[in-house]
């Protein structure tokens, strides 16, 4: 990976996007982080993040697009109404935590700041695994990201190397 590229994080605060940034920033990126308050129920995530942005010298934003959580629909991360599942992940404790479409909501509005910024790569901790609900975690998912931004090759990468 080219070490001098300028790359715009999405940036939960949690154990995947904590280890792509810090990863990123070791390759030597030029790195901004950008987070989302989209009503999610674990707010604890977007203080983490704003802290260690704030450790690293990290540009850090946090977009504030929480109206969206009306209608996310019934899910557990952003509806008071649904409980958050306890225990090991499994699919059908994690069926209940899908917020649809979000990563591609959050990497649309990244990938116009990165615009912005002149920076040429978008990057995230997508969540994979043996079983995953989230089809916007898919590596089919980053491939059309990436050609739907048809502003450069690679602008948004998951992060899987």
């Amino acid at each position: 990976m080219d070490r001098s590229r300028k790359t715009v994080v999405v940036f939960s605060g949690g154990l995947d996007s904590t280890t792509l940034l810090y990863h990123l920033i070791d390759l030597g990126h030029e790195v901004k982080a950008i987070s989302f308050d989209y009503g999610q129920r674990h707010r604890k995530e977007l203080d983490s993040a704003a802290r260690i942005a704030n450790l690293l010298r990290v540009d850090h934003r946090i977009v504030n697009v929480s109206g969206l959580a009306a209608i996310f629909g019934s899910n557990a991360l952003t509806d008071q109404s649904v409980d958050v599942p306890h225990g090991e992940y499994a699919p059908e404790n994690m069926q209940v935590t899908v917020v649809p479409n979000r990563n591609m909501i959050m990497l649309s509005i990244a990938v116009g700041w990165a615009i912005s910024l002149d920076y040429d790569s978008v990057a995230f901790g997508a969540h994979s695994g043996e079983y995953t609900p989230y089809p916007d975690c898919q590596p089919q998912f980053a491939a059309a990201m990436n050609a739907a931004t048809c502003v450069s090759p690679g602008l948004v990468d998951t992060g899987d190397r």
